[in-house]
């Protein structure tokens, strides 16, 4: 870290993340306790996985990676739905995950693992970028989002685009349709709905960098983990992710275990709306993970010569340990 730095807390920040899970809190007291109708509950999970499909298939498959070609249409419906995820606009998004990608687990990522679950999974919005983030984040090019129209319309009126369709109308819906109390129906419907996104999101940053295996490259924090690829409908396969960014599935499974996203974008090529999807050649995909089992091995051999190597002086004055 650099020795200029210092950690500096935006409170504001804190207290809106605070004040969000208050209220999201509520949300889920009036969903288990039954307060809430049925029906409420049932809009928010619809209105959650649409926001979701403006994250994965959109920000990140098709935005920030490339991983495929959509026609307008389509584009135009992933741009809504990411606004109702209201995770920051679709250039921030897919220029802060084009950081990590660059700069992963070094002090230019935005979310760097190194400094701790906390900091990855959600920390990192509560303070200030480290320099690293801003100086080394310059040399990422964004020209193609820069001229995108559709990224350039959302940008541009992204605060009241998300007003209204992650706010207004996901809390006015129930209430007006069935009855639904104004405040349960914003508690539950909009910020419950919104605070389990965000988190299901940032469990990639953190999780998906600690537990799991690492069959594809195994220098690299990320991993395969099983239980967020299903939290996220397919993006807990990270060590294959940070492997090869530019496969549209974001796995190499043949099926869709956890990852819908994946079946969603293969029935719009289906329907003509998405085209030109990226795939990693098999043979690429078994060569990667030969090299890399051949890297383990070595490095196991080499653990256990150093372990012999191991001397000790029995008059117990000195203990030489060669492996550290």
């Amino acid at each position: 870290m650099s020795t200029n730095y210092q950690l500096e807390i935006v409170w504001k920040n804190v207290f809106l993340m605070v004040v969000y899970h208050l209220l999201a809190l509520h949300g889920f007291y009036y969903m288990v306790s039954f307060r809430a109708f049925v029906a409420t509950t049932i809009w928010a999970t619809i209105v959650g996985e649409t926001s979701n499909l403006g994250v994965i298939p959109g920000a990140h498959r098709l935005w920030t990676h490339r991983t495929y070609k959509a026609k307008l249409p389509l584009r135009i419906f992933l741009m809504l739905c990411n606004c109702i995820a209201n995770q920051n606009s679709i250039y921030v998004w897919a220029r802060d995950h084009r950081v990590h990608h660059k700069f992963t687990d070094t002090h230019a990522d935005p979310h760097n693992i190194n400094r701790g679950f906390f900091f990855a999974h959600m920390g990192w919005l509560l303070c200030r970028k480290h320099p690293d983030v801003i100086k080394k984040g310059k040399t990422v090019d964004m020209s193609d989002l820069e001229n995108e129209d559709v990224v350039v319309f959302q940008r541009k009126y992204f605060r009241y685009l998300t007003f209204i369709l992650s706010i207004f109308i996901p809390t006015v819906v129930p209430w007006y349709f069935w009855g639904e109390h104004l405040y349960v129906s914003f508690c539950l419907a909009t910020m419950f709905r919104y605070v389990v996104s965000l988190h299901a999101t940032w469990l990639v940053n953190s999780v998906a960098h600690l537990w799991g295996t690492k069959p594809y490259d195994g220098r690299i924090k990320p991993v395969e983990n099983i239980i967020v690829s299903y939290i996220t409908h397919g993006e807990g396969w990270h060590n294959y992710h940070h492997t090869f960014p530019w496969d549209y599935k974001a796995a190499e499974l043949d099926t869709y275990r956890g990852n819908t996203h994946t079946a969603f974008i293969d029935l719009m090529a289906k329907l003509g709306l998405a085209y030109d999807l990226k795939v990693a050649p098999k043979s690429m995909i078994q060569k990667c993970k030969s090299k890399n089992e051949s890297r383990s091995q070595d490095f196991l051999k080499d653990i256990k010569e150093k372990e012999k190597q191991l001397i000790f002086v029995e008059n117990g004055a000195t203990r030489q340990e060669i492996l550290r």
